[in-house]
């Protein structure tokens, strides 16, 4: 239906900094347990799996939901749904300090893990406010809002230190229930819902909305998601251990080089954002995986040891990439990754006006369960192939495969469109030869 809603200026940044401030803190509890986590772990002697899964918990019910939560915000307003999910978040978090055994623990992070669902009510809300040569911009600044994960590993650690793990669940379900309720009364209704109000139209039904993931084009996004949002988190979440089990790096330094690589890696998503408006996020995203793929290939190498047999005898060396090397290319794959994460989400309301709740709540939930998967998945190739570096081999197939799939899906649209142009040559004898004919 078209939107007959006046949209000020004001309203628009009204409803895009205060979604994206209430993304922020959703993020930051969605990411409580890599903190309140470790103290948990020695209260209970966890090992290190059952760490890891109590940790990667939340981010499996915030990336399943999202499909559900982007559908509900197409259909009764993304002013509302954000509202109770923040609700729902800060009760979990706030009963998370009722819990007292490893299996209770698991199932309260399955409840806080709804405050990871917001994602997806966020970007179908704030891109209704906003045109499309717009909302490249808008939804970059939103998806910024990532940072929260940095949020929760500086100030947890000092909250936790002196009042003990429990008042951390205190204070960021507290925060995330007054942000929850400051976003209510300080935005409004998004115009397409405050339209079809006024014409008494019905909500699209939840058939209609989940028909375009029918269309392959949209896992193909689901897969470039995969890789800038899924793989972003896991390395975020992997590179503690990477650092100090493959360069011999302490906890501390290691915990501030992974902090370093989140920070940016999520302020950048603007930039994405905005590029993808000027010169188009289909070109964004070829810039992010070609550069993917030379970086993920650099990664892959193992520290080798050679020796070759020269005149004067043998002639021992080593190829390795040392930790600043390291830190270098993982810190230019970590901003080309924020511009993909930015660049995939232009794409939707482009592509799907009418279905962004579904389409980026599928889109959203494959990029979370990359961030579930793939740790889980590093510590399996490490105990197989017993090579640090598998990780990044790894990422290399994942986002080669991505890159593959987008050029030839692209170049099939554009014989679509255009035939006559891949017909023509510049080979004068091949054009004299039709001539003839």
């Amino acid at each position: 239906m078209q939107n007959t809603t006046t949209v000020t200026q004001g309203q628009q940044r009204t409803a895009l900094w205060a979604s994206t401030f209430a993304f922020t803190v959703c993020f930051a509890v969605w990411t409580i347990f890599s903190i309140i986590g470790i103290q948990i772990k020695k209260d209970l002697g966890l090992n290190d799996t059952e760490f890891g899964l109590l940790v990667a918990t939340p981010i499996l019910t915030g990336s399943m939901i999202r499909l559900f939560l982007g559908i509900w915000t197409e259909q009764y307003g993304g002013r509302i749904v954000f509202t109770l999910v923040m609700l729902a978040g800060a009760a979990a978090t706030w009963m998370l300090t009722a819990a007292n055994t490893y299996i209770g623990f698991l199932f309260a992070a399955l409840a806080v893990g709804i405050a990871g669902g917001s994602f997806a009510v966020g970007i179908a809300y704030v891109s209704k406010w906003f045109p499309a040569e717009k909302q490249g911009t808008a939804l970059g600044i939103f998806g910024a809002g990532n940072i929260g994960s940095a949020v929760t590993k500086l100030l947890a650690p000092m909250v936790m230190v002196a009042y003990g793990w429990h008042a951390v669940a205190q204070v960021w379900s507290v925060g995330l229930a007054i942000t929850a309720v400051l976003f209510y009364f300080i935005t409004k209704d998004d115009p397409g819902l405050a339209t079809r109000r006024k014409a008494g139209v019905k909500p699209v039904s939840f058939k209609q909305q989940m028909a375009p993931l029918k269309n392959i084009q949209v896992w193909r996004f689901g897969l470039y998601y995969f890789f800038v949002f899924g793989a972003f988190v896991a390395l975020a979440l992997w590179l503690p251990r990477y650092l100090t089990g493959a360069y011999g790096l302490d906890i501390k330094t290691a915990g501030v080089i992974a902090a370093c690589y989140s920070i940016p890696a999520s302020l950048f998503r603007v930039v994405g954002g905005w590029l993808s408006d000027k010169i188009g996020a289909r070109r964004v995203m070829y810039w992010t995986l070609s550069v993917s793929v030379v970086c993920t290939f650099l990664l892959s190498y193992p520290s080798t040891s050679y020796i070759v047999s020269g005149i004067k005898g043998p002639i021992e060396f080593t190829l390795a990439v040392g930790v600043v090397p390291f830190m270098v290319i993982v810190f230019v794959l970590g901003f080309f990754m924020s511009l993909g994460k930015a660049a995939v989400y232009k794409h939707i309301p482009v592509y799907y006006p009418n279905n962004v709740g579904a389409v980026g709540g599928l889109v959203g939930m494959i990029g979370g369960l990359g961030g579930f998967i793939l740790p889980i998945t590093f510590g399996v190739l490490n105990d197989l192939i017993g090579v640090w570096t598998s990780c990044f081999m790894l990422l290399f197939v994942l986002v080669s495969t991505a890159l593959v799939w987008m050029h030839f899906a692209i170049r099939r649209m554009d014989v679509a469109q255009h035939p006559q142009s891949f017909r023509d040559t510049d080979l004068p004898e091949i054009m004299a030869a039709r001539d003839v004919h």
